[in-house]
């Protein structure tokens, strides 16, 4: 990750942990949620660990897939406690957050006028078979009412590999107020891993590494 984006960051999150009196004034939940987005392989569960040892918060991590519908996941988000991040990995496989709300109300034909199914709807229809009731408008509804049961020091993170595919209201902000790309390591940063790893400034193979960076992003 750039230098700079991590600072920025780290600078967020920093400010959020110590902002109690500026969320108390505006009458606003003490809360914060994050999008973190990038190919596999780039870093999103550790980006998490990583907010979570900076801020000596504990770290929930839901696995939507196993909670059978919107009334138990409501009852485990407020067992949560202040000063916790809740973490609901690869959301985008984890229900059907593809497909805009109320779709299946009006204009239900639209698989079929493009000419073949979704992928991801197949699978949630297995799921759901197996006994996986969450749904999109159910996880929006129990998170905004956490807010107001639980206003106290949480953070919300989706980690996703396909952004493009999420419902916009589920993205928006005030829901999730970051959006961070984790893209693959650029140049820059693979010189500060190097440096903290081997404690080498520099070596012949980095105009090497930089030609390869340079094609990887």
């Amino acid at each position: 990750m750039d230098a700079r984006r991590k600072e920025e960051i780290i600078d967020d999150l920093l400010y959020f942990s110590k902002s109690q009196d500026y969320y108390k004034k505006a009458g606003k939940a003490w809360k914060r949620g994050y999008l973190l987005h990038g190919p596999p392989g780039t870093g999103k569960s550790t980006m998490v660990a990583a907010m979570a040892n900076l801020l000596k918060y504990d770290v929930y991590d839901l696995e939507l897939t196993a909670i059978k519908n919107n009334t138990e996941l409501r009852k485990l988000l407020m067992n949560t406690t202040r000063k916790s991040i809740i973490v609901i990995e690869d959301i985008d496989c984890s229900l059907d957050v593809t497909a805009q709300r109320g779709r299946d109300g009006g204009g239900g034909n639209d698989d079929k006028k493009e000419g073949k199914d979704d992928p991801m709807k197949e699978k949630m229809k297995k799921e759901e078979k197996k006994g996986s009731k969450v749904t999109l408008s159910g996880l929006l509804n129990t998170i905004d009412g956490l807010w107001s049961a639980c206003p106290t020091e949480r953070i919300i993170v989706f980690t996703t590999n396909h952004v493009e595919k999420l419902d916009k209201a589920l993205i928006r902000r005030g829901r999730m107020d970051e959006h961070i790309e984790l893209s693959y390591c650029g140049f820059e940063a693979f010189k500060i891993l190097v440096k903290n790893y081997l404690d080498i400034d520099s070596h012949e193979l980095f105009a090497v590494i930089t030609s390869c960076c340079r094609r990887w992003i």
